[in-house]
């Protein structure tokens, strides 16, 4: 201990100068607070940790930051005496020095005569600075050492008026200074995390899983906390936080079950934890300054008790409040006990006698207890716990009448009052423990919400019982030749040309003149590598002068002109080896402007591309494996740089997601047996799905987990199992996501809809029913369980929407009517529209195009005898490369155009396939011009002359009046001419007959034929099976 104990002097002497500096100025305004004392004595006997912390050793610790027991402190206006042993004395010799007070050390030894003289000397001194002397009337010392003062202090007793001088001590240790604060901060802070990160998920999961647990045992978990020194090293901890400085101020104490003492003076008792009203409370102490917290959680509460709870909040709120420098004690109070009176006045009488009291050394300071009698002044820098609560309270409403019918509530927070003209009076230690009804109340007897019936749509009075689908609106026969057909088509083509229109103009305003290009025209930065920043890093064959190959450091040494030369592998192209002359030559080629004529050479940037450049090194040996090992070292080092080079551009766009906020007052709504898209691992192993505050959280049952936070949501989608295998909950995020080692914007939850296992002779049914009627019941269970299935997994996305809310989300849905097959990709699947989106949902890899972002659509390949055509997605974004469906069926062709134009995007249509990758590319060169030049008008000018040439050929032709008259008038004559033709044609091909026959004379004929014609041997021959004979 010898050489730990270190006391600041310069706080010793700053905070004693403040003692005296208050005693002063209390002597020329009445002696209001010390009593108009000469000398203050403070004696500390043997040390007690049961007696815990009180005025005589919170003294010591304030001015010395230890405990020093046996030891006397006597302090004048002019000087300050400190009896005490030798060995403490030579710690306190330091004091001597550096203050303006005179600090005296009398140092005891074990002559009793001499420690006799000194106690007199002491006492001379009291009787000198006059005839009052303060001391702790509730002296908690005890030992010899004390015996023994209070029997020298005896003989003067009568010539000197012993005056408490606990106010006093107590008023100059109130205001705290900045060391002080901060110790209670991180007190407070370490408790506020105990209560809310260990003890209520620790309690939670005690009630949700039904464990049975003491109070007393709960409590000793607490307790047992503080030497978990990980626990305490959490991500809000503050700066320099130390575990070896904590201790208890106050020990844990969990109460529930109707046995409550909000006085925390019982003993914690061996009940079990009850779920109910659990009121938990204790306190952290922090380099000797303690911290108070107490919360109430209420377990599956009435309305009753929320009602109560929320009462208690207002009045815990209206007191910190009310906390502010300058006002009174008793003022604190009555603001507690007025809103009280306001709103239930029954109830003041089961209100806390005081609301909290003045915090520090001591975990509760008499002298500053905010109760209806203390008058004391509240100043700057004071810190309190304050305490509000009811006890006795009755239950309406008991699910338990023995343990729930009475109840108590309660709550504790550490704070300071801040200066006046603050934007708040006071600042709470421990607001990280939250204390609102949500964060406080569990409900683990959550019953399923009932849900809200669907209004019945009203009967319209004036259609009665006809269908109104069946009156006939808008056709007669007399209003026309064109057909309804038509009239949608030219409809459909008027839209359009406005919306191409529309989109014209935009651009022409988007892209201005002098726009450029969309890539920028900034040429790519030359990257530097640096393989070696000093001489001593070089690996320690380079000595040999050989060609060395360093993994570690991406390099190749090469020895030059006598000298080893490092090159980063990126400055290298390649590694070849040959063999000539029993020598093997191995090349090495490096990257330098000119190489070639492709495309990547263009783009490959160089500091200087007219300075002079090594093409290639060459080296030769007779050791052949040595130089293609090397060579293979090369090729290994170069593949692994492109790999990891192009995992850092992939990863680029992964945005790390905040940490997802758990759901800790009730359980989290749940989906189980869920499988995830993309999957975890290999092997198919399901999981579940959690809603929780700010996202979705997917438990794999191989202890993984996946987070979603709603913010990262951009859709979200439900779709049912109709005409599908699997339900389906998808994810499109804005950003993507690290799934494993796999990149994804898309998440997707699914239950497969069909039975994994059925029995198809087990079934004792069987027995007693035949034909179809099993396969019909096995049918309408089908049909059931898919229904419900899809009423499970679409009221789960409603919640999931609900959730997040507050970041716009909503439920959208794939209409299956507007779907039509393509392959977006590899296979041909349903694509489907959505209200914002174009998807496909049912295999990976999956496709979520955004309406919004779509510029304009292409048709191709639309021409007659085909039957596919493909559609192309352009994007807002030009630098994103468009979206391909393929192979689209040409039933579905009008069916793509209503929906391209009901949801406004421009859509052309085309005979041919387009090289995109080139129009793209003349877009952001000069998106500017291109619009200048008409835009996008070139996909649809082919179209458009092919439209009017057809409707050139339909306006050639048209029927007058007249000629419609003559033609029918001649009906009658267009059947006589069509019997005639028929019979013309018949004349012609026969001869024999010139009156239509019957299928059996004709069957004779032929059959007479044959025989005629010499065919009797097919009679003979064998018949195919199901063959007849001709008689």
């Amino acid at each position: 201990m010898a050489d730990e104990v270190s006391i600041d002097k310069n706080v010793f002497h700053t905070r004693l100068s403040a003692l005296h500096t208050q005693w002063k100025a209390d002597k020329r305004s009445g002696n209001h607070v010390f009593g108009d004392v000469g000398s203050i004595a403070v004696v500390m006997g043997k040390s007690d940790e049961t007696q815990g912390f009180h005025k005589a050793n919170a003294m010591q610790f304030w001015l010395l930051g230890y405990e020093f027991p046996a030891t006397l402190f006597l302090i004048t206006l002019e000087a300050m005496y400190i009896i005490t042993t030798k060995k403490k004395a030579a710690y306190l010799e330091p004091l001597k020095e550096g203050g303006k007070t005179p600090i005296e050390i009398i140092v005891r030894g074990k002559d009793a005569e001499e420690n006799a003289k000194q106690f007199e000397r002491c006492l001379e001194t009291i009787k000198a600075a006059g005839k009052k002397v303060g001391v702790i009337s509730k002296e908690q010392s005890t030992g010899p050492f004390v015996n023994e003062w209070r029997t020298a202090f005896a003989d003067i007793s009568k010539e000197v008026e012993e005056v408490d001088i606990t106010p006093a001590l107590s008023a100059a240790m109130a205001v705290k200074d900045e060391n002080e604060l901060r110790a209670i901060r991180n007190a407070s802070v370490a408790s506020s995390h105990t209560m809310a990160d260990f003890f209520l998920d620790y309690m939670s999961d005690v009630l949700d899983k039904d464990k049975k647990i003491s109070h007393k045992a709960l409590c000793d978990k607490i307790a047992g906390k503080i030497d978990d020194e990980k626990f305490f090293k959490w991500k809000k901890a503050p700066a320099n936080f130390d575990t070896m400085q904590l201790d208890w101020s106050i020990q844990p104490t969990v109460m529930s079950g109707g046995n409550f003492d909000l006085k925390l003076g019982s003993e914690p008792d061996d009940n079990n934890l009850h779920a109910g009203v659990i009121i938990a409370a204790f306190g952290l102490r922090y380099q000797t300054y303690a911290s108070m917290i107490a919360r109430t959680y209420l377990v599956d509460p009435n309305k009753t008790q929320e009602s109560m709870y929320k009462l208690l909040l207002s009045v815990h709120e209206a007191v910190m409040k009310e906390l502010r420098d300058g006002v009174a004690a008793n003022a604190v109070y009555q603001k507690a006990i007025s809103t009280i009176k306001a709103k239930k006045p029954e109830l003041v009488s089961k209100f806390v006698k005081s609301v909290g009291a003045g915090i520090g050394i001591e975990a509760r300071d008499a002298g500053l207890i905010l109760n209806a009698k203390n008058t004391r002044v509240l100043k700057d820098g004071m810190t309190f716990s304050i305490t509000t609560g009811f006890s006795d309270l009755d239950n309406p409403n008991p699910q338990d009448k023995k343990r729930d019918a009475k109840y108590a509530l309660m709550l504790s927070d550490t704070v300071r009052i801040n200066p006046p003209g603050s934007e708040q009076a006071l600042f709470s230690f421990t607001k990280d423990a939250p204390i609102d009804v949500e964060s406080t109340s569990f409900f683990f007897n959550e019953e399923e919400e009932e849900k809200k019936e669907k209004p019945k749509a009203k009967k319209d009075s004036r259609v009665g019982a006809v269908a109104s689908s069946n009156i006939t609106k808008t056709r007669l026969r007399g209003q026309g030749g064109t057909t309804q057909n038509e009239e949608k088509e030219a409809a459909r083509r008027e839209h359009q040309k406005e919306l191409h229109q529309k989109k014209q103009q935009e651009g022409v305003e988007k892209y201005a003149e002098g726009h450029g290009n969309l890539n920028g025209t900034q040429e790519k930065k030359f990257k530097r590598f640096e393989s070696y920043k000093r001489d001593s890093q070089f690996p320690s064959k380079i000595k040999d002068l050989v060609v060395l190959v360093d993994p570690k450091n991406n390099s190749v040494i090469l020895p030059i002109m006598g000298r080893p030369v490092p090159f980063h592998i990126n400055t290298l192209k390649n590694a070849t080896t040959s063999t000539e002359g029993g020598f093997t030559y191995l090349r090495i080629n490096f990257t330098s402007p000119g190489q070639g004529v492709g495309r990547k050479d263009e783009q490959t940037p160089f500091e200087d591309p007219t300075a002079q450049f090594i093409r290639s090194l060459t080296f030769r040996s007779h050791d052949t494996n040595r130089m293609e090992d090397i060579k293979d070292q090369i090729t290994d080092m170069r593949k692994a740089a492109s790999r990891k080079e192009q995992e850092k551009k992939d990863m680029e766009d992964v945005v790390e997601q905040d940490k997802l906020v758990e759901i800790r007052n009730r359980r989290p709504f749940r989906l189980d047996n869920i499988y995830v898209r993309p999957a975890v691992e290999s092997k198919r192993v399901g999981g579940a799905v959690e809603i929780h505050q700010n996202g979705l959280r997917y438990h794999h049952l191989g202890n993984q987990k996946i987070d979603i936070l709603f913010g990262n949501i951009k859709h979200l989608f439900f779709q049912p199992c109709v005409g599908e295998l699997i339900v389906i909950i998808h994810v499109h995020l804005h950003n993507p996501i690290m799934i494993g080692k796999k990149k994804t914007k898309d998440v997707q939850f699914y239950r497969e809809a069909t039975e994994m296992q059925f029995d198809e002779t087990g079934n004792r049914k069987r027995k007693h029913r035949y034909g179809d009627e099993e396969e019909f019941e096995a049918e309408q269970e089908e049909k059931r369980r898919r229904a419900q299935l899809d009423k499970e997994f679409r009221s789960f996305t409603e919640k999931i929407a609900d959730a997040g809310k507050g970041e716009g989300l909503a439920v959208d849905m794939p209409f299956r009517d507007l779907g039509f097959n393509g392959v977006p990709s590899r296979s041909s699947v349903t694509v489907q529209p959505t209200t914002d989106c174009l998807v496909q949902l049912t295999e990976p890899p999956f496709m979520v195009i955004t309406l919004t972002d779509i510029e304009v659509v292409h048709l191709e390949r639309v021409q007659f005898g085909l039957k596919n055509f493909d559609m192309v997605v352009v994007f807002k974004d030009f630098t994103r490369a468009p979206s391909h469906i393929n192979t689209i069926p040409v039933e579905a062709l009008d069916g793509v155009k209503d929906w391209l134009d009901s949801v406004d995007i421009p859509y052309s249509e085309g005979p041919l396939n387009l090289n995109w990758a080139t129009i793209m590319k003349t877009v952001i060169a000069d998106p500017h011009t291109f619009f200048k030049d008409g835009g996008w008008s070139f996909l649809s000018t082919e179209s458009d002359s092919d439209d009017e040439d057809e409707e050139e050929e339909e306006s050639a032709f048209e029927v007058s009046e007249e000629e419609l008259a003559s033609e029918a008038s001649s009906e009658d004559e267009s059947d006589f001419d069509d019997d005639a033709s028929a019979e013309a044609s018949e004349a012609d091909g026969s001869d024999e007959d010139e009156e239509g026959e019957d299928w059996d004379e004709l069957e004779k004929k032929a059959a007479r034929k044959d025989r005629e014609g010499g065919l009797e041997e097919e009679e003979k021959r064998p018949v195919k099976a199901g063959g007849k004979k001709r008689r």
